[in-house]
């Protein structure tokens, strides 16, 4: 991708939802007359599927456009899938993690997907986190700047990213999601800031995506109600709670399926085993 923090580039697919709201006569608007859009932070392919996918379908539904930002093209994502470890995948894995991308987009209701062009950091000590192309490494001023051109282009009311607490998984590209986020957030409706970037605009509310653990719980309780194996093993529950942090709930049982079937579209990185177990009602 560009430098230029106003260009931005599409996956395959990411814009042929046929239950998408963009363009609906219909959309609901703000008191300004903006019609109402969503829009999501992303590290990687896949994180849009495992954080909030179900949340987002719900208000794709209620007829809320969804923007998906994804800051890399998780190129150093492990093929955990057994049946994609195959001659092909490994070689042309990016591409493949686009295509993925575009499917799973499909699935949950984006209808706009920008990629801010940065290639996955890998974890701390890897080859890829050396790379001075990727995200974690590149200038902070240069990936705020396209964050910010996309959301004064987007002109959501709505963003969610992720928060500042990230023990649970520390992995540089997580973090640096979070930093250029709250930077971006207060320099998108700032006139003097990234000028070049596009006329101002100033998002309502932002939301922090967070592992809740009485969900994990009650999910783990409910296998073994059942009678079933649970697949959440201790360090699912050795991670530190953010419970207490969280403000806001969103009943996703009827959009349970856009999450399980956007996971299923990551067929290299996600390994099916848990998501074909017998399954409980979705907490």
């Amino acid at each position: 991708m560009s430098s230029d923090p106003t260009s931005s580039t599409s996956v395959p697919g990411e814009a042929d939802s046929k239950r998408s709201s963009a363009g609906r006569s219909d959309a609901p608007v703000d008191r300004r007359g903006q019609p109402l859009r969503l829009l999501s932070i992303h590290a990687h392919p896949d994180d849009e599927a495992s954080k909030g996918a179900g949340a987002v379908r719900k208000y794709v539904d209620d007829g809320i456009a969804a923007t998906l930002v994804c800051c890399t093209g998780g190129e150093a994502g492990d093929i955990l899938n057994p049946a994609m470890d195959r001659p092909g995948i490994a070689e042309n894995l990016p591409a493949i993690r686009m295509v993925e991308l575009g499917r799973s987009a499909q699935i949950i209701g984006f209808d706009r997907v920008e990629l801010l062009g940065y290639s996955d950091s890998g974890m701390e000590g890897t080859e890829a986190n050396a790379h001075p192309g990727n995200f974690a490494n590149a200038p902070f001023d240069e990936a705020v700047g396209r964050l910010v051109a996309i959301l004064r282009r987007e002109r959501p009311q709505v963003v969610i990213t992720y928060g500042d607490d990230q023990q649970g998984y520390p992995h540089p590209d997580h973090l640096r999601v979070h930093d250029i986020s709250i930077v971006a957030w207060h320099a998108a409706g700032d006139p003097d800031r990234f000028p070049e970037a596009g006329p101002p605009w100033t998002p309502s509310t932002l939301y922090y995506s967070a592992w809740a653990r009485a969900r994990f719980v009650a999910m783990h309780q409910g296998f073994l109600d059942a009678g079933l194996e649970s697949p959440f093993d201790q360090k699912w529950f050795d991670r530190p709670s953010h419970d207490h942090l969280i403000t806001t709930q969103v009943d996703v049982r009827e959009h349970y399926a856009a999450r399980s079937g956007a996971l299923k579209a990551h067929a290299t990185p996600v390994s099916y085993t848990h998501l074909t177990l017998p399954t409980i009602s979705p907490v």
